[in-house]
């Protein structure tokens, strides 16, 4: 659920086919992304999930859609 939902985003955001994303697919190896990409998707996620807004620091090590499915996953709990 989380992943299908994160998937759709970064397709939308990133402009690759929802079907080329996986848990492991790498946000700077994979999809180019930059800081301010990143920061825009976090915005995104948050809105979608409904979650208060995450700070910076939490972020850190996050590199894979993956790690973002779990992170959010823990946020919601």
């Amino acid at each position: 659920m989380i992943l299908d939902t994160l998937k759709r985003l970064i397709s939308e955001q990133f402009d690759v086919d929802e079907e080329e994303i996986t848990a492991e697919t790498s946000f700077a190896d994979d999809l180019d992304a930059d800081s301010i990409d990143l920061v825009d998707f976090i915005m995104a996620v948050e809105e979608e999930f409904s979650l208060p807004e995450i700070e910076e620091t939490e972020l850190e090590g996050i590199k894979t859609v993956g790690d973002v499915a779990n992170f959010v996953a823990e946020k919601l709990k």
